[in-house]
């Protein structure tokens, strides 16, 4: 039993109010909070973040090292697990993180959606100094082109909100409007857009042969004509959850900065005004006080 410290709302969270997986009860999976319960004692007491894939540990999948994959799975606060916006939430003492004493609670909310941004190099081998478009400049967006900067990419940031751009130009990103995009550009480009034009829009950027990395999740289909993605061979790959591990050494080390994303902070009581308030246009993160 974990007691909410801070909750972050996201566009996952969003799409689910509008009807994203059929999705019914308490959302919230970026969360920070302390144990007050467990049947390890030395968990009680610590401030954790938490994975929000709950495995069944007996399948295939499981057996593979995939437990984020698993068939059986729930999903804090997205697949029959209530979420974390709410006092206390559970999870399984496997699925928890110790957060360093060196991350500020209000931080350490982003560690799930930074894990999303990490999860990108464990699937794709971008060379250090290869140029790589990230188009979008939302919260999963600029945590993106932080962390391939901080691997070793040339990162091009497209967005059309020159507030936040400003916010990836501080981490050192080049920024670029997305009013108009070059055309067969990049070997590797990832959307982050949130929007259903962010995939036919990274088609176009890439070269043939490169590689779209798909980040955004919304409610309803996305049409796209696949011709040019079989013409030029352009690979597509899904990606959603990360490992812990490399956004905690992340946010210690103070290589990704998070504190300009925060847009404000109010408390679990005035969860439903919190998500009007991140749904509007500009907006970044929106945290839920416990």
């Amino acid at each position: 039993m974990i007691r909410l410290l801070y909750g972050g709302i996201c566009n996952t969270d969003l799409e689910l109010a509008r009807g994203y997986y059929g999705f019914s009860g308490t959302p919230g999976h970026e969360f920070v909070g302390e144990v007050v319960e467990a049947d390890t004692a030395a968990w009680i007491g610590e401030r954790v973040v938490g994975e929000i894939n709950l495995a069944c540990e007996e399948c295939e999948w499981c057996g593979r090292g995939l437990e984020r994959h698993c068939p059986k799975r729930t999903v804090l606060g997205i697949v029959k697990h209530p979420g974390a916006f709410r006092d206390v939430l559970t999870l399984p003492e496997r699925n928890l993180h110790r957060v360093p004493r060196a991350i500020a609670s209000e931080h350490a909310v982003f560690v799930e959606p930074l894990a999303a941004a990490c999860e990108i190099l464990d699937q794709v081998t971008i060379p250090p100094g290869a140029p790589v478009a990230v188009l979008g400049d939302g919260k999963l967006g600029l945590l993106i082109g932080q962390v391939l900067k901080e691997h070793g990419a040339e990162v091009h940031q497209y967005g059309r909100h020159k507030e936040k751009l400003r916010i990836a130009a501080v981490a050192g990103i080049e920024t670029r409007s997305s009013k108009k995009l070059p055309r067969a550009a990049y070997d590797w480009v990832v959307d982050a857009t949130g929007s259903a034009e962010g995939l036919r829009q990274a088609v176009g950027m890439s070269r043939p042969r490169g590689t779209v990395v798909m980040k955004s999740t919304m409610h309803g289909l996305v049409a796209i004509d696949t011709a040019p993605v079989i013409v030029n061979e352009i690979t597509l790959i899904g990606s959603r959850c990360g490992r812990f591990e490399p956004a905690l050494r992340l946010l210690r080390s103070g290589k990704v900065r998070v504190d300009q994303m925060i847009s404000e902070v109010l408390p679990l009581s005035r969860a439903p005004l919190a998500f009007k308030r991140a749904a509007q246009p500009g907006v970044l993160k929106v945290l839920l006080r416990g």
